[in-house]
């Protein structure tokens, strides 16, 4: 097999400098007036596929613009990138092996030969045991130490072992099964197991304990918090496995918890954290969606992996994306990026982007170790729908800085009250309307005279409400929020933050800046603790120490 090989710094190459003209060239550009030059603007900048519409006519692009962004795209291989990916070669370079998040979603009879081994057929394996547990428990067959069957369940882990399967499980909640509530816990703040705990029954409550070490801080604290609690609420140690199970790489230490071996599903070192929402990390959703949904979810993933492979770039949705956010970044200086979903089932999709994007691509080095000469991985941030308009929106319209938006909206909502959901489409695409339009400063005066003001105070006030505009977003919108949509909507945006990690080189599958503080926290633990009176090693943090054991010992 040939191993893909990074391209040399794309600043270098001859797209990256055709398009830092084309930058030059597009500083007059106006959307709207493209829009007036093109009437079929919407139908040359918009891509559909299988029930999902991306619409990204209100960018500051031109078709000279995207010619050149593809051209970037093929100049650094990304094909190469893609097939690599793919065909399980060892894309994380820092860390010397495959990315096989996509494999997870592939279907039964699929090959995938990686060192040897098929992996399809131990993928499926796994699929079949998380089949055989969720029908246990969605049956009443499970049962707790007094012979109840299981009502609640528990997630408790963090990061990728928490976001994703929250995401999932909240964005799917109009398929939850009738019986079973998921609950998540992933911070080590007491006062959130304390909350949660408050709510649950020890006879009724199953714990998915989710750790690929079975060793992360978070998560252990957690989990050892809880089976204090179940044993405190009457629990038979005898029945511990009746109400815990793990999904974890370290099977010898979720043993040691007192976790039956029958109850730890796999979890493997090739399926990163923010990627693994697909694999036994999604149990929680499974359990609360269903096995058969939960499926429809891997069957959406898939359909757009099929996509990013196949479709030429310039009608690739990841592709199309990812490339923008490129322009945006590291050619108008733009250093975050706004994700506005307009459902109240979508409110946490934003935080699983933060993870996915800013763990993969906050990265200063290229897969080879030298230093980046340009900026990679922006901020991204958001919030649900109507909510944001009456908050940071004001920022998106009027503020000095360039923020490029992604609006996420369903045409059916699961639960039309009168004519709201109505209004929350309009609102959605009016947004992205106002950002594109804007209100030119005569247009702005001009209404203040038609209320009959007096043209000082109409001098006084048109600054003030003048909208500049020609700001760019995209629209995602969905037939409706269903597994199969949820599972390709999450997928375009795992392959998005891929292509751009190919562009600047970097390594989207390691994050060796979260270890470092996970070390840290340890040496300050201890000194906390008194277990080490040496000093710290900064007077700050030093100070801040003796301020918490000052307090404590009086």
């Amino acid at each position: 097999m040939t191993h893909y090989q990074h391209p040399q710094d794309p600043s270098q190459l001859p797209a990256w400098q055709q398009l830092l003209k084309q930058q030059q060239v597009m500083q007059n550009f106006r959307m709207s007036d493209a829009f007036a030059a093109d009437p079929q603007r919407f139908q040359n900048f918009s891509i559909s596929h299988d029930g999902l519409l991306l619409d990204y006519s209100k960018n500051l692009l031109d078709e000279t613009t995207r010619d050149l962004l593809m051209q970037l795209a093929e100049q650094s291989r990304l094909q190469s990138a893609i097939q690599a990916l793919f065909n399980g070669e060892p894309v994380n370079a820092s860390e010397q092996r495959p990315a096989l998040h996509t494999a997870l979603r592939r279907p039964i009879g699929d090959r995938l030969v990686v060192n040897g081994e098929d992996l399809i057929p131990q993928i499926h394996d796994v699929l079949n045991t998380m089949t055989e547990m969720v029908s246990r428990i969605h049956n009443g067959l499970w049962r707790g130490y007094s012979e109840k069957p299981i009502t609640h369940i528990v997630n408790i882990g963090i990061g990728g072992s928490f976001l994703g399967p929250q995401l999932v499980s909240e964005a799917l909640l109009p398929f939850a099964q009738q019986g079973v509530k998921c609950h998540f816990l992933a911070n080590i703040d007491g006062s959130e197991f304390h909350e949660l705990s408050n709510t649950l029954d020890a006879q009724t409550t199953l714990f998915v304990v989710s750790s690929k070490s079975f060793s992360t801080l978070e998560t252990l604290k957690n989990a050892l918090a809880a089976r204090s609690w179940y044993l405190a609420q009457g629990g038979s140690k005898d029945c511990i496995d009746r109400h815990f199970i793990a999904v974890s790489s370290n099977i010898e230490a979720a043993v040691e918890f007192g976790i039956a071996k029958e109850n730890i599903l796999p979890i493997w070192d090739w399926v990163g954290g923010r990627y693994s929402l697909w694999s036994a990390i999604g149990l929680p959703i499974a359990l609360s969606i269903g096995m058969s949904n939960f499926k429809e979810l891997l069957t959406g993933a898939w359909s757009m992996d099929q996509h990013f492979l196949q479709a030429p770039f310039a009608e690739n949705m990841p592709v199309i994306l990812a490339m923008l956010g490129i322009w945006y970044s590291d050619f108008w200086g733009a250093q975050s990026h706004a994700i506005l979903p307009y459902d109240h089932y979508l409110r946490n999709f934003t935080q699983h982007l933060q993870q996915l994007d800013m763990e993969s691509n906050g990265k200063q080095v290229r897969q080879d170790g030298t230093t980046l000469s340009y900026p990679s991985g922006a901020v991204i941030w958001g919030g649900v729908g109507c909510n944001g308009q009456h908050a940071y929106h004001q920022l998106l319209h009027q503020g000095t800085l360039l923020i490029p938006a992604d609006f996420i909206v369903p045409v059916v909502s699961h639960n039309p009250i009168a004519d709201h959901h109505q209004w929350l489409y309009a609102n959605c695409l009016s947004q992205s309307q106002a950002l594109m339009q804007g209100k030119s400063l005569e247009q702005a005066a001009q209404e203040l005279r038609d209320k009959g003001l007096e043209e000082s105070e109409v001098q006084r006030l048109a600054p003030h409400k003048a909208i500049p505009g020609n700001r760019p977003s995209n629209t995602l919108v969905a037939e409706r929020i269903c597994p199969r949509r949820l599972g390709a909507l999450i997928a375009l945006y795992e392959h998005k933050v891929f292509v751009q990690s190919v562009i600047w080189g970097t390594n989207p599958f390691d994050q060796w800046g979260v270890e470092l503080g996970k070390v840290l926290g340890k040496d300050v633990y201890q000194h906390l603790t008194g277990q080490v009176t040496a000093p710290s090693s900064d007077p700050s943090t030093q100070g801040l120490i003796d301020f918490f054991r000052n307090r404590h010992r009086g």
